[in-house]
């Protein structure tokens, strides 16, 4: 069983590839699109599941008032990363300003991993014991089949 820590890491890794990918193009290249869908969908699935499975499991066992505003950080920080990636959903716009909107949301999700990569995975082994985490790795896993086969 897979451990969430290395499950979200793993789609941080993806995600960024994907964005790296983008930046890559020209403003109206025929694959923004099947690269914007990729990353909407990758995005959407892996904040989703993290807002139900991982993130409550902190908030609710943060103790100190710093640890649970590292926590709300993150869902904060993922209410921004919806709203650029609703930008990535409009249908036809493939161009420079789309682009600079990409470039957003990628420097969003940069600092949102790095973010969570230090704190909040800190905090997750400090709160959660190794079977905790691989439990929710597995529901996690389940949760991206699941969104997958939909």
């Amino acid at each position: 069983m897979a451990d969430i820590l290395t499950l979200l890491k793993k789609d941080h890794e993806e995600v960024a590839g994907l964005l790296d990918r983008a930046m890559k193009l020209e403003g109206d290249d025929k694959q923004f699109a099947e690269l914007a869908a990729k990353i909407e969908a990758a995005l959407t699935v892996h904040a989703t599941l993290e807002e139900k499975l991982f993130y409550p499991q902190l908030r609710d066992r943060s103790e100190s008032g710093e640890d649970k505003t590292d926590v709300y950080e993150a869902y904060v920080e993922h209410d921004v990363l919806k709203h650029l990636i609703a930008l990535l959903k409009s249908e036809g716009r493939r161009d420079e300003a789309f682009k600079a909107e990409l470039q957003v949301l990628g420097e969003n999700v940069k600092h949102h991993v790095k973010e969570e990569e230090s704190t909040v995975f800190t905090l997750a082994r400090e709160l959660l014991s190794e079977d905790e985490r691989e439990e929710i790795g597995a529901q996690f896993e389940a949760g991206k089949a699941s969104a997958k086969a939909a």
